[in-house]
């Protein structure tokens, strides 16, 4: 009795399993809740309506510049203890600039490329020569023998106001004709891994992912205002915060790139100090900002024009200066109160511009039109 008794449980067991799995699922008729028509009638839209005022724009920018913006592939040799001479390829974005195929780009992406080569909206590939390079600005034109080319409008950079709309076209991860939408959320100076400084970058919020560097930031008019270079992020991926170089930085070069293959950088060709109100009190300036000149470079664009350095010694702390030289104010009437201004400035122009500068030399004011030269006479 006591053997049967577990039988008997496990075929109730068995036997109430069955009823509530099987045989009473069975019993169930999903006619009875399901319904099948002859048709089925859905809610649809009254039609294809019109994009609104802001999409037609986002359109009408994406589509004008599709066709300049293209795919930067560069292929270069690295070596490795273990294994040798290994290939590495990267991926970047770049803009066309003219009909003769020079494209704008950022030289990081073909930095120490062995081949650069170059695909179209259209997915024509072209290889491509490295034109000109400036690794100060984190700048490098290629160019590319392609029929058709559509070339982008390049804006300016200028007056940018924080809040502006901002679009961003480039191949992210490899993904060719993406665009990212946003805004100018800052202008600042930053320095790239590479030690490139970007005196009045452009911040935006723009989606900038690995891929879209040397690609275009566009304005509401679909003009270039940027070069899209970098991004701030934890994750190597866009957390909101990318970076552009202005685009008057790359015009102020471009010249340059293209007919010599490197940038004869302005100079003055002085050596400074900044003066703050309480500098200019002890000394007895005329204004309380702006940059003393300590000394000018013999031959040099400041030397030529005239300008004067200090003749009387003196020191600031430890360090010795040279006092009674002329005190830079501004130039082509934009003030000048530190050198990061002057550096500003310096960056939307090369050797051989002419600018006035405005001068105190003593307790008198005046202008002295400088023919810029190259950044190596700098002291």
């Amino acid at each position: 009795m006591k053997l049967l008794r577990p039988v008997l449980l496990a075929i109730a067991l068995a036997g109430a399993f069955f009823y509530f799995t099987t045989y009473r699922s069975n019993r169930l008729h999903p006619a009875d809740w399901v319904s099948r028509p002859d048709k089925v009638e859905i809610t649809e839209a009254a039609g294809n309506e019109s994009p609104e005022a802001e999409e037609q724009n986002n359109i009408s920018v994406y589509r004008k510049n599709l066709p300049a913006v293209v795919n930067i592939t560069s292929k270069a040799v690295t070596f490795d203890f273990f294994y040798g001479l290994v290939p590495q390829e990267g991926q970047g974005s770049g803009f066309v600039i003219d009909k003769d195929g020079h494209i704008l780009t950022n030289y990081h992406v073909i930095a120490d490329a062995r081949t650069v080569e170059v695909t179209l909206h259209n997915r024509r590939k072209y290889r491509a020569s490295v034109i000109g390079t400036d690794p100060a600005h984190d700048l490098a034109v290629i160019q590319i023998k392609a029929p058709d080319l559509t070339p982008a409008t390049l804006g300016d950079s200028r007056n940018l106001q924080v809040g502006q709309r901002v679009y961003a076209i480039g191949n992210p991860f490899g993904l060719a004709g993406t665009l990212t939408t946003g805004i100018v959320s800052s202008i600042r100076p930053v320095k790239e891994p590479n030690g490139a400084a970007i005196d009045e970058a452009i911040q935006t919020d723009a989606a900038i992912n690995p891929g879209n560097s040397g690609g275009p930031l566009l304005n509401w008019h679909g003009e270039v205002i940027g070069i899209n270079t970098m991004i701030l992020s934890s994750v190597g991926q866009s957390a909101g915060i990318g970076f552009a170089i202005p685009i008057n930085t790359a015009k102020a070069v471009l010249n340059d790139l293209v007919t010599l293959g490197r940038v004869r950088r302005p100079a003055l060709g002085v050596r400074t100090l900044p003066i703050s109100p309480e500098l200019a009190d002890q000394m007895g300036l005329a204004s309380d900002s702006g940059l003393l000149i300590v000394q000018v470079v013999p031959g040099g664009a400041a030397d030529l024009a005239g300008l004067r350095g200090g003749s009387e010694r003196a020191y600031l702390g430890n360090i010795p200066i040279m006092l009674g030289g002329d005190l830079i104010v501004a130039i082509d009437g934009q003030d000048v109160q530190d050198q990061q201004d002057l550096s500003q400035i310096m960056n939307s122009h090369r050797a051989g511009d002419s600018v006035r500068v405005t001068i105190y030399r003593g307790k008198r004011k005046m202008d002295v039109t400088v023919t810029l030269g190259e950044a190596r006479e700098q002291v």
